[in-house]
């Protein structure tokens, strides 16, 4: 089934632990692109230059299909992918994680690594604000001039949004409705232009929800 509609992170979210005197500090910033995660990875490098790993994980598309993540220099499997396990079960995505490590000098071994590493990332996610994204597809009407308040309002009233009129010789409306909302949205055009109105479907895009 197609997805309609996934939650992403409003803002950036940080935590911090600390494990045997190593430091870790985590961050997770929205990011709806591989170059916009690695930017998020990059940054952390040059905030924290004087730190010795920065691993990272992200998990990106609506669907989460893109998934990646890096040890940085840790042992293998013992920081990205229990940082990737926890953003994949949070149900956030489009987000990237990036936990950066100061040692304290004391070796946590690999189980140690692995649950420092998670938690680091779960304690970032209790400081992170959710936004829902829900896809929508845009359509245009073409009305008279004399009709478009009336018929933006009767649009509105039924629960559909309008985004916007352009005026020319005569006046469009733009209305953005979820996928499955389509054919309640002709009915409301039917019914608000007396069955005269021709909406015409455009192009799908991701909006915020309100």
């Amino acid at each position: 089934m197609p997805v309609t509609s996934y939650r992403t992170l409003a803002r950036d979210a940080h935590g911090e632990i600390e494990e045997k005197n190593s430091r870790f500090v985590c961050r997770i910033a929205p990011s709806d692109s591989e170059e916009a995660a690695r930017a998020v990875i990059e940054a952390e490098r040059r905030t924290h230059h004087d730190a010795r790993h920065h691993c990272s994980a992200f998990v990106l598309g609506p669907d989460g299909r893109i998934e990646r993540s890096n040890d940085d220099g840790e042992p293998a499997g013992t920081a990205g992918t229990p940082m990737l396990d926890v953003l994949r079960g949070s149900g956030y995505r489009d987000v990237t994680a990036v936990v950066t490590r100061w040692f304290g000098g004391t070796k946590l071994g690999a189980g140690g690594l692995v649950r420092a590493y998670g938690d680091a990332v779960r304690a970032a996610l209790e400081d992170a604000r959710p936004r829902e994204r829900r896809l929508v597809c845009e359509h245009s009407l073409v009305v008279a001039h004399a009709e478009a308040g009336r018929i933006e309002n009767d649009l509105r009233v039924a629960g559909f949004v309008v985004t916007g009129t352009d005026y020319a010789e005569r006046a469009t409306l733009h209305v953005a409705t979820p996928p499955d909302q389509q054919d309640a949205l002709a009915s409301a055009v039917a019914v608000a232009t007396g069955g005269g109105g021709v909406l015409v479907p455009g192009d799908e895009r991701w909006v915020d929800a309100p």
